[in-house]
């Protein structure tokens, strides 16, 4: 149920933000917005707490957008997740809102883990390859995976692009075992 209603304000969040032509934007003030929710404990307390009127929370959203320079549209989604009670399912909106942004724009993300820290050249050869192999642009994510020894493995999606040496080591002893 909760994913499904995740799904639901993220996607009209996306509206919004397409409409508007601001989805960068509303995107970076929406996880601006949930990095400090989470990171605030009294802030989450006081926007989640049935003491706090909805004007002073509203208040508060106000301010908060004004210091953090939000779009309107991500200030006044912060407003009705609040007034709703669902800043509960903030990650999970967020996510599904990411998600969502990106399908509409042919967008991908991938994560890639190498046994090495790429420099700037190597990572911009590897997302133009990852973009002809899957015809849409790569948002791509790169994290040290010791594990890997050499190479690649990428997951665009569900699909995995092993490109690792240990994936070849597999195969080669598969290979070998089988003759």
């Amino acid at each position: 149920m909760n994913g499904a209603l995740a799904q639901r304000y993220a996607a009209a969040l996306a509206d919004v933000a397409l409409e508007k032509k601001n989805a960068e934007g509303v995107r970076r003030d929406l996880d601006g917005f949930a990095e400090v929710f989470h990171a605030s404990h009294d802030l989450k307390n006081a926007l989640e707490s049935p003491a706090v009127s909805e004007e002073v929370k509203e208040n508060v959203l106000g301010k908060l957008a004004a210091r953090m320079k939000w779009d309107d549209s991500v200030r006044n989604f912060a407003c009705l997740i609040v007034r709703h009670r669902r800043t509960e399912m903030l990650k999970e909106i967020q996510d599904a809102f990411l998600e969502d942004l990106n399908e509409r724009l042919g967008i991908a993300d991938a994560h890639v883990r190498t046994a090495r820290e790429l420099n700037a050249q190597e990572k911009r050869e590897l997302i133009a390859a990852l973009e002809r192999r899957t015809g849409r642009k790569i948002e791509a994510r790169f994290s040290l995976d010791p594990s890997v020894l050499g190479g690649a493995v990428v997951r665009v999606g569900s699909t995995i692009f092993d490109g690792s040496v240990r994936e070849q080591l597999t195969r080669l002893r598969d290979r070998l075992e089988s003759e």
